[in-house]
């Protein structure tokens, strides 16, 4: 009973924010949602890290990239392929209800939302990266996250219960990967200690 509930509210969330469409917005939320457009956006954090930390810079990307591999096929491969949770554009219930942009579907199930999951996974690892930066980071992080999130939903091919889903998946993946980086950088710098 409580879980019809919550999928009744998922629905009207999601018609709501779904409904609320106009021109403009269907054009940014629809490139917002194209992971392509965030290559400049990607260099210059991979630019900021850089600047951070020289010494361990290929162990950071290669943690990013684990983060997200991670949480990607935790989202893809696992959860979603487990709870076959369709995606309201593929929801016989609802489906003639969603504004669709440029016959923009998406794949047959929808929870956890991947788009999500990789956003998160990736603010969440910088994050506990802690880097001294004379502007926001983090909330500019946080943001996008959020943003890049929320056009999953504008776009009519996530519940807002699959964002959610997909953002905790995101940062527990993401601060795995942290941890396991500190402590890799701990040890790499207790043994060159002992070694020294």
């Amino acid at each position: 009973m409580m879980l019809e509930k919550l999928k009744e509210i998922d629905a009207a969330l999601l018609l709501f924010i779904n409904g609320h469409n106009s021109v403009i917005a269907d054009f940014i939320f629809f490139w917002i949602s194209n992971k392509w457009v965030w290559i400049p956006f990607y260099i210059w954090l991979a630019w900021i890290v850089i600047r951070f930390d020289k010494s361990h810079v290929l162990l950071i990307l290669l943690f990013i990239a684990a983060a997200i591999t991670i949480s990607d096929q935790l989202a893809s491969s696992v959860i979603k392929q487990q709870v076959m949770r369709l995606r309201p554009t593929h929801d016989p219930l609802l489906s003639d209800k969603i504004h669709i942009i440029n016959n923009y579907k998406g794949g047959m199930y929808g929870f956890v939302s991947s788009h999500a999951a990789n956003v998160f996974a990736l603010a969440a690892f910088i994050s506990r990266l802690k880097i001294p930066v004379n502007f926001p980071l983090m909330k500019i992080l946080w943001t996008w996250a959020v943003v890049v999130s929320f056009s999953r939903i504008y776009l009519g091919v996530h519940f807002p219960g699959d964002i959610i889903g997909g953002a905790v998946v995101g940062i527990l993946s993401g601060l795995l990967a942290a941890g396991i980086y500190t402590l890799s950088v701990r040890k790499f710098s207790e043994t060159n200690k002992t070694a020294g």
